[in-house]
């Protein structure tokens, strides 16, 4: 059953989910949840400690049952972690339970737009490019796979990629 008024926002790291999120929610008037921030807040630790604890499969385990939870929310717009898609069981909760939105962004502005942030652990490698590129390779078809719409990030300011959203979720005029 799909939650009118629920949308997910789907991509790679860099693509301006979260902070894209904040604003589609103002506009909607809905509560914006990000998924990674949920599971910081459930677990009291950063996900870079949960990354080194517990490697990537234990933070995956996290992030499905958060996932199963939050998409059952109504009325919210929700921001995912780059491999959320992963899990086939996120990609039904999520293309079944509200809009999915893939904020798609190229390899070279990922690097521009996470070149400085320490809090990436899939980043932390000698070449970050390489990583983005095999990241993109795998998880694209996935967020095309559940995606209501795809919105193109680079080169458009916040307010830009909220209005095209905006607009795709009223129709056509």
């Amino acid at each position: 059953m799909v939650n009118p008024g629920s949308f997910f926002l789907v991509g790679p790291m860099g693509a301006g989910k979260s902070t894209i999120g904040r604003q589609l929610a103002r506009a909607l008037n809905l509560e914006f949840v990000d998924s990674d921030r949920e599971i910081e807040l459930r677990t009291g630790v950063d996900i870079p400690l949960i990354f080194e604890l517990e490697g990537e499969s234990g933070f995956r385990r996290r992030e499905r049952r958060v996932l199963e939870l939050l998409t059952a929310r109504k009325g919210i717009v929700l921001a995912t972690g780059g491999g959320a898609v992963l899990d086939p069981d996120n990609r039904r909760w999520l293309a079944a339970r509200g809009k999915v939105i893939y904020l798609h962004t190229t390899v070279e502005q990922q690097l521009q737009r996470t070149a400085h942030d320490r809090g990436r652990p899939l980043l932390q490698t000698p070449n970050p490019r390489q990583t983005l590129e095999e990241l993109m390779q795998a998880r694209d078809p996935l967020y095309r796979e559940i995606a209501d719409w795809v919105i193109e990030t680079d080169a458009c300011r916040v307010r830009e990629v909220v209005q095209q959203i905006t607009q795709q979720i009223s129709g056509p005029a």
